[in-house]
């Protein structure tokens, strides 16, 4: 099983949406860094946190798992999506998509707490630029969050 962290900004798509959906795809990842990972790296089984980005609460807010591996996003086929991709084909799609299903929600762990958790040093969120929407972590950097959502404190 691998660990993952999943950027949504939540005015979009929150862990309320995800909650109430129970399974959703995953779609509009338009980075082909992270588009890769989706594609060889993410399997039946894995999880994820979900992360809420560019809102007044930023931090990791619950968990999803993923429940079935990558496949073409329709959404770059449709020319009424902002996803649209005109130079994405059907016999040659550029995008994928994973479902992922709702686990649970957590004690929000924010940003901040994450950045002064010295055991996250290492962690893609923390690492200046980076600024992809889906990233790998560690077990032992899933299991810290698990630990600091525990712990309560914001």
């Amino acid at each position: 099983m691998a660990y993952w962290l999943l950027k949504t900004e939540p005015d979009t798509f929150s862990i309320d949406t995800l909650k109430q959906q129970k399974v959703s795809c995953w779609e509009g990842v338009r980075n082909y860094q992270a588009r890769n990972m989706m594609r060889d790296g993410m399997k039946v089984g894995d999880k994820a946190f979900i992360y809420h980005s560019s809102c007044k609460d930023v931090g990791v807010v619950g968990i999803a798992e993923v429940v079935k591996e990558a496949y073409p996003d329709h959404f770059q086929f449709d020319p009424e999506s902002h996803y649209f991709d005109p130079k994405s084909t059907p016999d040659n799609p550029r995008w994928i998509m994973v479902d992922v299903a709702y686990r649970q929600h957590l004690d929000y762990v924010s940003l901040a707490r994450i950045k002064a958790n010295p055991a996250l040093e290492d962690m893609p969120l923390v690492k200046r630029g980076n600024r992809l929407s889906i990233m790998p972590l560690t077990e032992c950097q899933w299991l810290e969050i698990i630990a600091m959502s525990e712990s309560k404190g914001r």
